[in-house]
């Protein structure tokens, strides 16, 4: 993981941060928000001028309280959510508002946290799916997820809807990664499963970044995100309220007693 990440950081000050970063090198940022205003019904506002910044490799965690607006991030990246105000940039492109499926064929994969695989569908027809839109290189892709998945590899022709809830999210991460993404998007790739599979889960999307994806993954288990990624956000009534590195966040004493009480300690 980085080691040259700021130490944690209040929002105005983290925000001034990124600012000066995608001023200076935007290249090197794979997605970016700033100060990104969004919600579902009109009026309402989830998202209250949230930034975040991804550079290319990096596993980002975004942890906080129910309610936050950890999903909603990540639904404004994938164009699931009414973005008001802001910008959301991939590449130094703007995607702001794009449909789901351009952003696929543009790099973006996205994991929700339930309904994520066709459950009448083989593990192999739901890798297939997740390459609709880039057929060539079928097999090559399958292969590489198999890599990651080994499970998967020996089961292939099992029907979806037959497997656990984390055999199934191993589907559904596989899945994203056909269209071999620039970025993964991952809401709470832990929730509800039992504590081994919990680990499981987070060496996976670790074995994934470290294969090369850029990763943003939101997550309850606040703890093993912060232990697992490069640097972390912390959002509070849908704005970013202290970032650093996962490492940093984990022993910050403010951010200990707001969000992770003994969980950090």
């Amino acid at each position: 993981m980085s080691s040259s990440a700021p130490a944690p950081q209040p929002a105005s000050s983290a925000s001034a941060s990124m600012s000066a970063s995608t001023a200076t090198a935007p290249a090197e940022n794979v997605v970016v928000l700033d100060d990104v205003v969004a919600g579902y019904l009109p009026g309402v506002n989830i998202l209250n001028g949230a930034n975040l910044t991804a550079a290319k490799g990096e596993l980002i965690g975004i942890i906080g309280p129910n309610g936050a607006g950890k999903s909603t991030m990540l639904k404004a990246i994938f164009g699931q959510v009414k973005v008001r105000s802001g910008s959301v940039t991939l590449n130094g492109e703007d995607i702001t508002g794009l449909r789901a499926n351009k952003l696929v064929a543009k790099g973006v994969g996205f994991v929700p946290q339930t309904n994520n695989v066709f459950p009448s569908l083989t593990i192999a027809e739901n890798l297939q799916m997740g390459a609709y839109q880039r057929p060539r290189g079928l097999r090559e892709r399958v292969d590489f997820v198999t890599s990651i998945f080994p499970d998967l590899g020996k089961r292939l022709q099992q029907r979806a809807g037959s497997l656990s809830g984390g055999e199934r999210q191993m589907v559904a991460m596989g899945r994203a990664l056909m269209m071999d993404p620039h970025v993964l998007l991952l809401d709470e790739p832990s929730a509800g499963l039992s504590p081994s599979r919990q680990d499981e889960a987070f060496l996976r999307v670790s074995e994934i970044n470290k294969a090369g994806v850029t990763t943003i993954m939101v997550e309850q288990n606040a703890r093993r995100c912060l232990q697992i990624c490069d640097r972390g956000y912390v959002l509070d009534q849908g704005r970013d309220a202290y970032t650093g590195t996962g490492r940093d966040l984990l022993n910050d004493p403010n951010v200990i007693g707001l969000y992770l009480g003994t969980l950090g300690a």
